[in-house]
């Protein structure tokens, strides 16, 4: 008996589908496959030939027929329905995520047409601060779950951003990621064996990669374990930088665990080629041979970036980006402070660092930029100093001296006389007025953890604060459940909380612009790349008010600190700048890195740069801006916005209800009736149902491994398939203490909609089809429903199709598309009377064989087609490995003296290129023979 993947099989009194096939030493067969009916749906078994004798290949011919008596012939609707959600799409283009909880807009669908286009989906979401990578990543994402190429997701994120990727992935895509954090590792723990991988037991799951660094364990999990998808975010903390860092090794074996990598950064370029380049090999280990001598055509035809700015897409937003406005708070220096600046500009030290030729300068810079925090942060700097050179054999006695006099005049400035800090106890109480509106809450950043104790301590009595009314962040000191309970309650309308105090490990992916569009620069950062992810926490899509951003400065009458402000209006300048017409501020010191640009920044203070001369300098950079080869990606002109190429590319899905809610009451309502062994109570409105699933012990099953806060309580669902309704209840929830919403978003990926599915399956028992008698036909006329299905060797669909085989008089007619089907008998949007009544149906089973020839030769026309297709790309994508190849190993040469490491090294390559090799081939070679199941017949009756 022949064998092959994509064949449908009885084992055990259960169906499977065949994913792979091996020959076994012998001859017989190891078969890896997928479970089809109700109690093995979504379990992988290897079953092996030798010991299973009674294996049974479905076939098609033995389809029995079955009369549908019942009501308005609901009882097919639902099945065929059920069995039409999962048919695959085998394009390019978008099926379902178009219909998520999220508003079209069309450059955000732009990434997954990109990636869909690409052999294998690996694609770095490069977009700007603000612009919703996250909602991108869903979108692929959910394409590819419905592909059938989704069923493992790991996505490794920051420690700050694990609950807020959790919810908008759940809220907006019902997909469930179980948050791993230090608690959620410890529930695992206490659920599994000792010496269990956890990785098994959730297939979809949200992790800190600090976590997995720390957890030493953890690598061997990995490399045990493979996914459908990874998703990296804030991928630019991953990239290889020389420095042996642990994350870096880390992504790069995670990177080889699955099919589909994403990776997401709105800073994705450190200014370093060899760095970058590292991230392009993780997704595609192929594609950059000389990792410090590359160009944009190495990897441009690949899809591997896409990247655009909020100036690229404005014309498609329109509203949804609201006008930044931008406000310089100047006070003047008290007497005390001006002592301390006029004694810091005549004042100098001795070189401690003999590796640094300017080592004195370079701390009273770092003097200089402490105390622009805060009198308190820069004692902290002077403690810290003394205590260095104390430690030091020669005398810098002189040094201590006149740092212990610094510190004694800084301390003579109290709460009073701090005029920055008075300043903003102004600007909050009476320039903005502040009232403590739970819907107007403020975000101020500060690098010096000293100046945030400092901010917290003064604010809450000046401001009338109550204790729980302010909260401060740090990443140092803080875990991660407690940073996301910051982030979440920040973000809650019934929370206290009013204000919050960070440093910038706030500045990093979280969304702080629910409830908040005014955000202070307690003390102005001397790097670009963090003023763009700073205000990107407020300035951001979905923000309803003008985002508010406010600089602080202290003026003085000393020369060299009016230079230093200067300098510091230039950075506020160049980021508004960015913001309005070059897109990526960091193309104005073109280094790509935060603690290099505040180095250029450090050295033009040191140097008192002139300020008109610092901003020429800027500009000049910005012109041959290394990182231009990005943004040359889309080969947008200047004068244009970035192109809507998705016209034509979102597909609406055919159906044989109205949409997702129908379906749903049409079959609850008909489980209702007909399941005598389970009570399923349920209501019904206009837009919404409501579902108790407190005794639905299979249906509870299926959350057993979905994180908890999905649940709702007592098991009583809310549905609802109106967007208004479900955008309101997302908004609303973070009202709540939960912060999740108690209404779900009913569609077909939601895990309720997916157990009604598979119920109604049962609908009609293995090789039954339904009959239909239909008075849009003709009586001499009747139609095959059938599905086709030819897949690749990884048993994936390449072809997978339902088609109509029309009989006039038992004579074949011709084949339909399912489209024309709908057309011609009007069965998705007409009711039809069935009268229940038995009826001849011999002509059906006699025109069997014929119906089925027909359906396999027009689906393996489809295949032919394919393969023409296909053969050409194979054979390009095949060439192209070859090249590649010959780059890799002839840059061997250049990198290796020795002579046992080039072989190591050309091991490696080989064996990158052997996978690859075997996965294209794998990808696009089909299987000869298309499985075939009769789904219905529809048959003609009298008017």
């Amino acid at each position: 008996m022949k064998y092959t993947p994509g064949q449908r099989v009885i084992i055990r009194d259960a169906e499977w589908t065949i994913r792979r096939v091996d020959v076994l030493a012998d001859d017989g067969y190891e078969l890896v496959c997928d479970g089809v009916s109700d109690f093995v749906k979504g379990k992988e078994t290897i079953f092996l030939t030798t010991y299973e004798k009674d294996i049974q290949i479905v076939d098609p011919l033995e389809t029995k027929f079955v009369i549908d008596k019942s009501s308005g012939f609901q009882q097919s609707l639902l099945y065929m329905e059920s069995l039409l959600k999962d048919v695959v799409p085998t394009d390019d283009k978008i099926h379902r995520a178009n219909k998520a909880a999220m508003d079209n807009v069309p450059y955000q669908f732009e990434p997954a047409l990109q990636a869909l286009n690409q052999p294998r989906q690996r694609i770095l979401m490069a977009d700007a601060v603000g612009l919703g990578k996250t909602l991108e990543a869903g979108i692929l994402t959910t394409e590819l779950i419905k592909r059938g190429k989704g069923k493992r997701i790991l996505v490794l994120a920051v420690k700050s951003m694990l609950t807020q990727f959790q919810k908008e992935f759940w809220n907006r895509f019902s997909i469930p990621l179980t948050r791993l954090d230090s608690q959620g590792i410890q529930r695992v723990r206490n659920k599994i064996p000792a010496n269990m991988n956890p990785f098994f037991y959730y297939d979809k799951s949200i992790i800190s990669i600090d976590t997995l660094k720390q957890e030493a364990l953890y690598r061997s999990y990995i490399e045990e374990s493979y996914w459908d998808i990874i998703i990296i975010d804030e991928a630019h903390n991953v990239a290889d930088r020389n420095t042996g860092s642990q994350k870096s090794k880390l992504a790069k074996l995670i990177s080889s665990r699955c099919d589909t990598l994403m990776m997401l950064s709105a800073t994705p370029h450190d200014g370093s080629a060899k760095s970058f380049a590292s991230l392009l090999n993780m997704l595609d280990p192929t594609a950059i041979a000389n990792a410090n001598d590359y160009t944009i055509d190495d990897f441009k035809d690949k899809g591997l970036v896409i990247r655009r700015f909020k100036k690229d897409i404005a014309d498609q937003v329109q509203d949804e980006f609201k006008t930044r406005q931008i406000f310089k708070i100047r006070s003047n220096a008290s007497i005390y402070e001006e002592d301390v600046f006029s004694y810091i500009s005549n004042i100098s030290f001795k070189n401690i660092d003999k590796q640094k030729r300017k080592g004195s300068e370079l701390f009273k810079t770092t003097l200089t930029k402490s105390l622009l925090s805060s009198p308190i942060a820069c004692i902290e700097s002077i403690k810290n100093r003394i205590k260095r050179i104390e430690a030091l054999e020669d005398d810098y006695s002189d040094d201590i001296d006149t740092l212990e006099i610094l510190q004694d005049k800084l301390q003579e400035i109290d709460t009073a006389t701090f005029s920055k800090y008075q300043e903003l106890v102004n600007l909050i109480s009476k320039q903005m007025k502040w009232k403590k509106a739970k819907d107007d809450r403020i975000v101020i950043f500060t690098e010096r953890i000293k100046t945030l104790e400092f901010l917290r301590e003064n604010l809450q009595k000046d401001l009338k604060l109550k204790e729980d009314q302010i909260v401060s962040m740090t990443g140092s000191t803080m875990s991660d459940i407690e940073i996301n309970k910051i982030v979440e309650d920040f973000g809650q309308e019934n929370s206290k909380v009013r204000l919050l105090i960070a440093t910038d490990v706030a500045s990093e992916g979280i969304n702080l612009h629910y409830l908040s569009h005014r955000l202070i620069h307690f003390d102005i950062p001397w790097s670009l790349m963090t003023f763009q992810q700073r205000n990107g926490r407020v300035d951001r899509y979905g923000q309803e008010k003008d985002p508010e951003i406010y600089y602080m400065q202290t003026l003085s009458q000393d020369e060299e600190f009016k230079g230093d402000n200067r300098i510091l209006d230039i950075l506020i300048e160049k980021d508004d700048q960015a913001v309005k017409n070059i897109g990526d501020p960091s193309a104005f010191m073109n280094v790509y890195d935060e603690k290099e640009e505040e180095k250029i920044v450090a050295q033009a203070i040191e140097n008192q740069t002139d300020a008109e001369s610092f901003s020429q300098e800027l500009d000049s950079n910005a012109q041959e801006a290394e990182f231009d080869f990005l943004s040359m990606l889309n080969e947008v002109d200047e004068d244009e916005t970035y192109p809507n190429n998705t016209a034509g590319e979102l597909i609406d899905s055919l159906s044989f209800y109205e949409d997702d809610l129908h379906y749903a009451t049409n079959a609850l309502r008909f489980l209702q009736e007909t399941q005598e062994s389970q009570k399923i109570e349920a209501r019904f409105e206009e837009d919404r149902i409501e579902l108790n699933a407190s005794s639905l012990d299979d249906l509870k099953y299926r959350f057993k491994m979905l994180p908890r806060e999905v649940i709702p309580e007592n098991w009583y669902f809310m549905l609802t398939n109106d967007l208004k309704t479900i955008n309101k209840e997302i908004k609303d929830s973070r009202k709540n203490d939960s912060a999740w919403p108690n209404i779900h978003y009913l569609w077909e990926q939601h895990p309720i909609l997916e157990w009604i599915k598979d119920k109604l399956l049962s609908n009609f028992n293995r090789l039954q089809a339904p009959v239909l008698k239909l008075n849009t036909l003709n009586q001499n006329e009747m139609i095959y429903l059938i599905g086709g299905l030819i897949p690749n060797k990884k048993a994936q669909p390449v072809i997978n199709e339902w088609v109509g085989v029309k009989f006039i008089d038992n004579t074949f007619d011709s084949i339909l598309t399912l489209d024309n089907l709908f057309k011609q008998t009007n069965i998705n949007t007409k009711k039809f009377p069935n009268s229940g009544n038995d009826y001849d149906i011999s002509d059906i089973e006699s025109n069997l064989p014929k119906a089925i020839t027909e359906a396999s030769s027009f689906i393996q026309q489809k295949r032919d087609e394919y393969e023409d297709t296909m053969s050409t790309k194979v054979l390009e994508q095949l060439e192209e490995l070859e090249k590649l190849k010959s780059r890799h190993m002839g840059q061997l040469e250049f990198d290796f003296n020795q002579e046992s490491k080039k072989l190591e090294k050309q091991r490696e390559i080989d064996k990158i290129f052997n996978d690859y090799h075997q996965w294209i081939k794998d990808s696009m070679e089909t299987e000869s023979t298309p499985f075939i199941q009769v789904i219905s017949v529809l048959k003609g009756s009298e008017v």
